[in-house]
């Protein structure tokens, strides 16, 4: 692991309990994957965090040279250069007491590289979801655009569908409106057509862009629009798409079988055109 500029150990990797993502969860995050000595949309996950961390007004926000080093140094340090996923966390770093106020930060922001083998969370076989109670947050209260690391609202969705004895749960607007899982984006198949929810009230992943390029790129017709869950009940397919879970596909929805209930032809064709997008596009790592 790579802790405010050290490598250490699993068992001593920390941070003070003066930090501020222990004393409000006051700090932003991405995840990060590697395929074949390749780490996939490195760039734009390094310029998300960062204008995340600027709209929370974090001071010496480490540049993007400084942060590729740590995550380089971290990876080669462990060996890794495939089925890896990185979580890259930049806190507003340390307080001199306990507090919410930033202007009890004046060391500047930590950054931490954790480090695993970790195959995605999802089974390419599909998954079962519930729609959850918890409204996902409004841009009015917290804008899903600043990717922090404050998740209860997610956790308390993920809860549902803990109880529900399911895999993900589906998190609405306040207009009732799909937003996307407590993890992932929601693309559904309706009509030949792929269709995803607005980027308002969610975060406009990184995987998700991938897929509406590849299908531009593929001539298949993909578009944004306001999703019921009427409209993912009916659908031909549907699956989720994120960093951590690549692409998953949703065989059923609050009962209601998706389909035929088995993972869809063109959500197949796109795992693995996704696959090979992220592996063609991905930043080479140096020491492989």
């Amino acid at each position: 692991m790579h802790v405010r500029g050290e490598l250490l150990p699993r068992a001593k990797a920390c941070v003070s309990v003066f930090d501020s993502v222990v004393q409000g969860g006051d700090a932003v995050w991405e995840g990060l994957r590697v395929y074949q000595g390749r780490i996939a949309a490195l760039d734009g996950h390094l310029q998300r965090m960062q204008n995340s961390a600027r709209a929370l007004a974090f001071e010496s926000i480490p540049d993007s040279a400084e942060i590729r080093a740590a995550i380089f140094s971290t990876l080669e340090a462990n060996g890794m250069s495939d089925e890896t996923h990185i979580r890259l966390t930049l806190t507003r770093g340390e307080k001199i007491t306990s507090g919410m106020n930033p202007k009890f930060n004046q060391s500047g922001c930590s950054l931490i590289v954790l480090a695993e083998w970790k195959p995605p969370v999802y089974a390419d076989t599909g998954i079962r979801v519930v729609s959850s109670a918890i409204r996902r947050n409004t841009p009015q209260c917290l804008d899903s655009k600043i990717h922090h690391n404050n998740l209860l609202n997610n956790i308390l969705a993920t809860i549902d569908a803990n109880v529900a004895g399911v895999d993900s749960a589906v998190m609405l607007d306040v207009h009732g409106f799909i937003s996307e899982t407590n993890d992932t984006n929601i693309f559904i198949v309706s009509n030949a057509e792929l269709l995803t929810p607005f980027a308002d009230a969610c975060l406009p992943g990184l995987t998700r862009q991938m897929i509406l390029d590849i299908a531009k790129a593929e001539n298949i017709p993909a578009r944004e629009k306001n999703l019921s869950l009427t409209e993912l009940y009916s659908a031909r397919e549907a699956f989720t798409t994120g960093t951590m879970g690549e692409l998953t596909p949703i065989l059923e929805a609050d009962g209601r079988m998706i389909g035929d209930g088995k993972p869809g032809d063109l959500t197949k064709r796109l795992q693995g055109l996704h696959r090979n997008y992220a592996i063609e596009h991905g930043e080479q790592l140096p020491f492989v």
